[in-house]
């Protein structure tokens, strides 16, 4: 019995283990599905991730969107790829899935400083750049893509020299004599320049415009912050891509110039220049000067990656040739990144970037007269009479102009044609991330920052007579920046029901080694040899090396909390301490808080259902500026001034004596910008429209200044020192709307920035003049003292011309009956009253057009070009505009007559509003079933035209142009600036 009962219990046990087999391997089974994923276009989706649900089993569709894998029954798919909304389906044979464009705009992830947040929770002023049409439009410098793209970011290109950087601006001018420029956070790298960066390789741009948001930067941060991401390597994404484009410069030059007829009646009535009969037109001198400029650019990337490794490699060439002859930019640039997951709980991220980039002429001059070798003014300036060789002095320019003092153009451009600046920057970091568990993770990241200079030029000793004068010079110039930074931050991110924390600390070490070296010669046999071992004179003056360094030791934190998605805060600190600044007075502490309340998430607000997202934020908070200062200025430098040791009569061992230059300041220390900013984010009608609008008010205080003291007053006469206020206030308005969203699609950006500025506050000196004009007038045309707008133009008003005397009038402002220097007053202001763009994108069967408008409005410009060109004072040619001046007694018209008495007025002062057709791209995305045969995944075709039409009442060439640059005192100033121009392109983009 006890055996039949073993033998009946050993039955069930193979029945139940039969039956369990039965059920693991019906389980276990796989079965093979395959599929396409589409868009709404019917298009095939390339590089869709296709993934088990609940599982790492997964695959990316191919050219065709197709796709095979190996699942359980019954299984789910979710499928997902950048810029559709993510979608789950179950597993059926030969599936066909639709994917749908993403439109929620609230969940974008927007970098701000060491993280990221979605868009729906930022609670300070944080502005996303559009990078879609970057690589559509010839641009060089990457700077000059976000122009007219976001609110609070005025970018001007102040000069058309090939490789020019544009003036970037945010929330307008803070400084009057340190920079005003934005620290760019490339990868997070900080840097002060991105000229090395190629267009192609930005993946996208976040502006950081209010305290709030910059304070975690702390003392580099006063300016604003550009965060740049770029192009990574993406899980199943394998592609090469190829971006070409040629693009045609045309100079936007509209002067008239007196032809010889007209300007010998012009040298009758000025009588200072007598010029013999027989004269004839003979060189239209813009023809010798301008050509049709061109720029080349080719970019090439090659990408691929895993769930555990991936990578993206690009390198790329740029070149153009200005509308100047004899002036050029070229630039190589290679960068690779490399992430890969070690561990679960361990990441390794790899940068490394390199970029080789040349100006040629690029001692072009400008911002002076015909007479001081200014290219531009000498197109006019230059009678028509002269020609371009001199023929009686065989490869001499011409220069008899019976007196007048001035070189052509043509031999001013020769001054700089073998001058030549070379950079080349090297940019690595690796990043190492640890992730104990889920809520926690530890980021330590190395980053070794290193620049060469070389700059060269020569002057022939024979072609110009400025070559002649000297016999011929040569110059070298070399530098060495290298810049360590090393980061360590700590992220803690937690959910706890309806509270989210985010905390984050962490600290960063900068330190930076410089190492300069120049000498220069003179005395040259011939042009033959250029280098300076062929010059007889080597200057023991003008040759010598120098070397210095700095450091910053810094410690930040930022704590984020949310509740409910409906109440959120953010508190930021940063601590730095600058080796730039005096002992005791090293470290600034720069904190800043902002919150953020969303009234849609409230219950009285669900019955509101065009309401998308309506939050409500403001913040406060503190950023500082050591820019402009220099590695030692809390201390007192020196020149080193050589004593003569050969020749009869001095002493062979002579040694060198030192004279103070500067005084020292043992109270040098930061210049601190507060900031306070409120603002309204809002999104109506399912994603279709999103507005935002800010104000802020900004108030800089203890300014960087330079004072220059009377001379015998001090050991020295420079004084670095902190004195004054600036404020800066105004409003914001972005608004993007999805016109229309069907086979038809058209895109809206707007944005519209009202900035006023007002020097507030100045100590030590009231004062500070700057701009000299025209040596005819020789004049300061800038005037910067409290109460004014910086870059205020100060100068005389003029109230036309007088009828019966040719002369300008001139007003009595002081009332004394007598015009004299006192009735000096303010006679404009270089700062608009608004800047705006706005970006138009249609897109219909595989066409897309793109339509950027930009400009500016209320600000004006100093045209001192007029006063050489129109000022009639020597022997100088004019334009034709002086056909108009006054000539006799009761002639009613408002130029005056030749030889005027002429002054810095506002006869010179022009309106420099203006709306540009900045840029319009058109390109095809041709059929993927037509180029899949070929194995392309993308095939686009486009053209582009840059300034293609700029509506201004500004006479001279450019209403956006800049002589002073990146100045803060002064702006506004048009001298001979180089030119704008128009571009017209082609271009292919290629995928594989």
């Amino acid at each position: 019995m006890k055996a039949n009962n073993n033998l009946l219990t050993m039955k069930r046990f193979s029945i139940l283990f039969f039956v369990l087999l039965l059920s693991v391997s019906a389980f276990s089974q796989k079965v093979s599905i395959s599929g396409e994923v589409i868009d709404k276009q019917n298009e095939p989706v390339i590089g869709a991730t296709v993934k088990e649900h609940g599982t790492t089993n997964g695959v990316v569709t191919d050219i065709d969107g197709k796709f095979s894998i190996q699942v359980g029954k019954n299984a789910v798919f979710d499928i997902s790829y950048i810029g559709y909304k993510t979608k789950s389906v179950r597993a059926t044979q030969g599936m066909k899935i639709v994917l749908e464009d993403e439109t929620n705009l609230l969940e974008e992830v927007v970098a701000i400083g060491y993280g990221s947040v979605k868009r729906k929770d930022v609670t300070t002023a944080v502005s996303t750049v559009s990078t879609e049409d970057l690589d559509t439009r010839p641009i060089v410098s990457a700077a000059e893509g976000m122009q007219g793209k976001a609110a609070g970011l005025q970018i001007s290109q102040a000069s058309g020299q090939p490789g020019a950087s544009p003036t970037v601006r945010v929330r307008g001018t803070t400084s009057l004599n340190g920079s005003n420029s934005p620290l760019y956070v490339v990868d997070g790298v900080p840097l002060t320049s991105i000229d090395f960066l190629s267009a192609d390789d930005i993946a996208d741009m976040q502006v950081l415009k209010d305290a709030s948001s910059a304070a975690i930067y702390g003392s580099r941060a006063a300016n604003g912050v550009i965060i740049i991401n770029t192009k990574q390597g993406k899980n199943g994404v394998a592609k090469i891509s190829f971006n070409a484009h040629y693009a045609w410069n045309k100079v936007c030059d509209h002067d008239k110039v007196l032809n010889t007829w007209e300007y010998k009646d012009l040298m009758n009535d000025i009588g200072t220049v007598k010029l013999p009969d027989g004269l004839t037109d003979h060189t239209d001198w813009a023809k010798e000067v301008y050509r049709t400029g061109n720029v080349q650019d080719y970019q090439l990337s090659v990408t691929n990656g895993t769930d555990k490794l991936r990578y993206y490699v690009s390198g790329g060439y740029v070149g153009e040739n200005g509308v100047l002859k004899m002036s050029n930019f070229k630039r190589y640039n290679f960068r690779a990144s490399v992430e890969n997951e070690i561990k679960s709980w361990l990441k390794f991220n790899g940068n490394i970037a390199y970029s080789d980039y040349t100006y040629l002429g690029t001692d072009i001059t400008t911002g002076a007269g015909a007479n001081r070798g200014g290219v531009i003014p000498a197109i006019v300036n230059t009678p028509t009479y002269a020609p371009v060789w001199d023929p009686d002095h065989p490869g001499q320019y011409y220069n008899n102009f019976y007196g007048v003092n001035i070189s052509s153009p043509s031999e001013n451009l020769a001054r700089s044609k073998d001058d030549k600046s070379r950079y080349d920057k090297m940019l690595a970091t690796g990043k190492i991330t640890v992730t104990p568990i889920k809520e926690l993770n530890f980021t330590s990241s190395l980053t070794f920052d290193r620049e060469n200079g070389n700059t060269f030029n020569f002057l022939d000793p024979h072609e110009i007579q400025y070559g002649r004068d000297t016999y011929g010079t040569g110059y070298d110039e070399r530098y060495s920046t290298t810049v360590f930074v090393w980061d360590n931050v700590l992220n803690w991110n937690k959910q706890f029901g309806k509270h989210h924390f985010d905390a984050m600390a962490g600290s960063s070490y900068t330190q930076s080694k410089y190492s300069h070296s120049y000498i220069s010669g003179s005395n040259y046999a011939d042009s033959d040899i250029k280098t300076l071992n062929a010059a007889n004179k080597i200057s023991w003056t003008g040759t010598g090396t120098s070397a210095s360094e700095w450091a910053i030791l810094s410690y930040f934190a930022r704590l984020q909390y949310n509740w409910s998605d409906t109440y959120m805060f953010t508190a930021n600190m940063r601590a730095d301490g600058s080796s730039k600044l005096a002992p005791g007075h090293r470290w600034g502490i720069f904190p800043s808080f902002s919150g953020a309340w969303r009234i849609s998430n409230e219950k009285f607000m669900k019955n509101i259902r065009w309401i998308d997202d309506l939050k409500l934020r403001g913040g406060w908070g503190q950023t500082g500026n050591q820019s402009g200062l220099g590695d030692y200025s809390y201390l007192a430098e020196y020149n080193i001034n050589r004593i003569q040791w050969f020749g009869a009569g001095y002493d062979a061992n002579a040694l060198p004596t030192r004279s103070q230059t500067t005084l020292s300041n043992p109270e040098l220390t930061w210049e601190t910008t507060n900031q306070t900013d409120i603002g309204l984010d809002l999104t109506v009608l399912g994603g279709r429209l999103t507005f935002y609008a800010d104000y802020y008010y900004k108030l800089t205080k203890d300014m960087l200044m330079t004072i220059t003291l009377p001379a015998g007053s001090a050991a020295a006469r420079d004084l670095r020192y902190n004195g004054g206020e600036i404020e800066n206030k105004g409003f914001e308005f972005s608004v993007s709307s999805k016109n229309l969203v069907g086979k038809l699609k058209w895109n809206t950006d707007f944005n519209i920035s009202f900035n006023r500025n007002k020097l507030k506050k100045l100590m030590l000196t009231q004062v500070y003049y700057s701009a000299n004009t025209t040596d005819y007038v020789n004049q300061p045309v800038v005037r910067n003292m409290p109460g004014k707008p910086l870059g205020t133009f100060w100068g005389y008003i003029s109230d036309g011309v007088n009828p019966e005397t040719g002369e300008l009038k001139y007003r009595d402002v002081n009332h004394d009956g007598v015009i004299s220097a006192s009735d000096r007053t303010d006679i404009g202001d270089p700062n608009p009253d608004f800047t705006f763009g706005m970006t138009n994108t249609l897109s219909y069967k595989g066409f897309n057009l793109s339509v950027l408008l930009q400009g500016s409005y209320g600000n004006d410009i100093y045209n001192v070009s007029r006063m050489e060109t129109e000022g009639m004072y020597d022997g100088k040619n004019q334009t034709t505009k002086v056909l108009e001046r006054w000539r006799v007694p009761g002639q009613i018209t408002s130029v005056p007559k030749a030889k005027f008495q002429m002054f810095n007025s506002t006869y010179f002062i022009e309106d420099g509003s203006y709306l540009r057709v900045k840029d319009i791209s058109l390109s095809y995305d041709v059929p993927k079933y037509i180029i899949s045969k070929f194995g392309i995944s993308r095939l686009q075709p486009y053209i582009s035209a840059t300034n293609l039409i700029t509506f201004t009442n500004y006479s001279g060439n450019d209403p956006e142009v800049n002589q002073y640059g990146n100045s803060g005192s002064v702006q506004g100033i048009d001298w001979g600036t180089y030119p704008m121009s128009k571009s017209f392109v082609v271009g292919l983009k290629l995928e594989f």
